[in-house]
């Protein structure tokens, strides 16, 4: 996803950056080192730690923008470091280099213009030399929060396995029943033998529930218990209650070290190249949607209807889609449709039976909730979560089917509706989700050991990365309709994309800020005038 920088963005960010570099060196053209992360002095107080609570923004030369994450030093200071285990451990004797650079970036831009500057980058994920944690120290917890999504179970098995046997880390805990475990559940002791095999199931062996935060009793449970590290799997909701636990925990001081994995069989997280548990998510779709072309081509007539998940972004639908072939219509979100007159829903359907005898139509759950509001009166309640409660799409959408061809032609049809929505996301996750969770699962683990805290970890153009927590939650991913991928899609199911001209417009002028015309200075360099400048 695009991040934009405005003119005012940069004089910001290029403010912050000259207070940073003046108050660490005289010589305002310094980078940042290895030795910037040493330890300080003195612990700070609670007021001043709030305060410097900001985006940690480093400006470079040639638009050079690293948006780097908070650090145990930032806010404590003369902490001690230690030689990373990792150092003694037999397995990794066979790797060329043991640690990651300090000074390791991932561009989050890779197609660049000839002119172009280099963009916004995030620090790379990856084991440290030096670690801020004394193994028998380690103290760690892990929640999972929100619905399932395949994978859960393998992210779990991999922060335990990763403690333990890369770090010897012996004392980790799994929070019951999501947020709210921290302060009316139990807790289950998590050793490599209780994880053990784990991945092979469905669900969270610790549970999981939407809703339950509250801030204070989270922090006041993690302060009491003498738990210093946090690593927390959940979407976007979840994200933002761990931005907010980082920021009282560094409030109050405290050497507590807080970790998202973020977590949404949607694939609606920005930044991150794709979610845990999307890639099972579309391979398990590939069953429903062969079970509706079997019963399709098999009746006359026949309709099957498949409704997949895909609350606000519809890539589960669209990539399903286009692994199938089998289908001829998809219906999304981010694309409206309409259902009656020329260019319609109906006409096509009528079109599309007329010349094979039969016809598969995916829709995503959260498509043409408006349409389906309006025609049913329905009222926006909200969630546990604070997402608005959907109408069931897939059912309104097929007894309009059958109302429209009983009443209005004179073709009889037969429509088989499947819901797999829940069989889903309870699935375990397959081989390629296995290993995406495991390098997640990891990453974080090396993060925090390293000191690192308030970031989310997730893989930019393959690299994994360490992300702050406002650039997951800031908006969501979704599907581009004017980009080549969805172009793609209509070209296999051969359906009308249902866009007026001024869709299409509004669309495009939504994607527009990705790409805008400055003149500004970045990082002390002036950038040529009217210049794409993407970040």
């Amino acid at each position: 996803m695009h991040s934009v920088c405005n003119s005012s963005s940069i004089n910001a960010l290029k403010s912050s950056s000259d207070n940073n570099r003046n108050r660490k060196s005289e010589n305002p053209n310094r980078r940042k080192s290895k030795s910037d992360f040493s330890p300080r002095s003195s612990i700070m107080s609670p007021a001043k730690a709030t305060a410097l609570s900001e985006p940690k923004i480093v400006i470079g030369d040639h638009g050079y923008v690293l948006e780097d994450v908070p650090h145990l030093t930032d806010y404590i200071l003369d902490l001690p470091t230690y030689p990373n285990p990792l150092q003694d451990n037999p397995a990794y004797a066979v790797v060329k280099q043991y640690f990651v650079d300090m000074d390791d970036t991932v561009a989050q831009q890779i197609v660049v213009h000839v002119n172009s500057p280099r963009g916004t980058h995030f620090r790379r994920a990856g084991p440290r030399q030096k670690v801020y944690f004394k193994p028998d120290d380690v103290h760690a917890c892990i929640v999972t929060c929100g619905g399932l999504c395949p994978g859960l179970n393998t992210v779990i098995r991999e922060i335990v396995g990763s403690l333990h046997d890369m770090y010897g880390v012996t004392r980790i805990e799994g929070i019951e029943g999501g947020y709210r475990g921290f302060y009316s559940r139990n807790t289950i002791t998590l050793t490599p033998k209780v994880a053990n095999g784990i991945h092979k199931r469905g669900g969270t062996i610790i549970g999981t529930s939407r809703g339950g935060y509250d801030n204070k009793k989270i922090v006041n449970s993690i302060e009491d218990r003498g738990i210093n590290q946090v690593y927390i799997i959940g979407g976007d909701g979840t994200q933002k209650g761990a931005s907010a636990i980082y920021e009282e925990v560094r409030r109050r001081g405290l050497k507590v070290a807080v970790v998202g994995i973020p977590k949404t069989i949607d694939n609606d997280i920005p930044v991150i190249d794709k979610s845990f548990g999307f890639d099972t998510a579309v391979e398990e779709a590939q069953r429903a949607i062969n079970a509706a072309h079997v019963e399709a081509e098999s009746n006359e007539n026949c309709i099957g209807l498949v409704k997949l998940m895909g609350r606000n972004s519809g890539f589960i639908a669209m990539y399903a889609t286009l692994a199938s072939r089998d289908v001829d219509c998809c219906l999304i979100p981010e694309s409206p449709f309409y259902l009656e007159g020329p260019g319609g829903l109906f006409e096509y359907i009528e079109k599309r039976i007329k010349e094979n005898g039969h016809m598969v139509i995916v829709v995503a759950e959260g498509a043409g909730q408006d349409l389906v509001a309006e025609s049913l009166r329905t009222n926006s309640n909200m969630d546990a979560s604070g997402n608005k409660v959907l109408d069931d799409v897939g059912w309104w959408l097929s007894q309009k089917i059958k109302s429209h061809f009983k009443k209005q032609t004179e073709m009889e049809i037969n429509l088989k509706y499947i819901d797999p929505t829940y069989m889903i996301r309870a699935v375990p996750s397959n081989a390629s989700d296995n290993v995406y969770s495991t390098l997640l699962a990891q990453s974080a683990v090396h993060g925090a050991m390293a000191g690192y805290t308030g970031f989310t970890v997730g893989p930019v153009h393959g690299r994994e990365c360490y992300i702050p927590f406002s650039r997951i939650t800031e908006k969501q991913n979704k599907v581009v309709i004017t980009d080549r991928m969805w172009a793609r899609m209509l070209s296999s199911t051969n359906q009308p994309s249902f866009l007026s001209t001024r869709d299409i417009i509004e669309s495009i002028l939504e994607e527009a800020p990705a790409t805008q015309l400055l003149d500004d200075q970045v990082g002390g360099n002036d950038v040529v005038n009217k210049k794409t400048i993407v970040c």
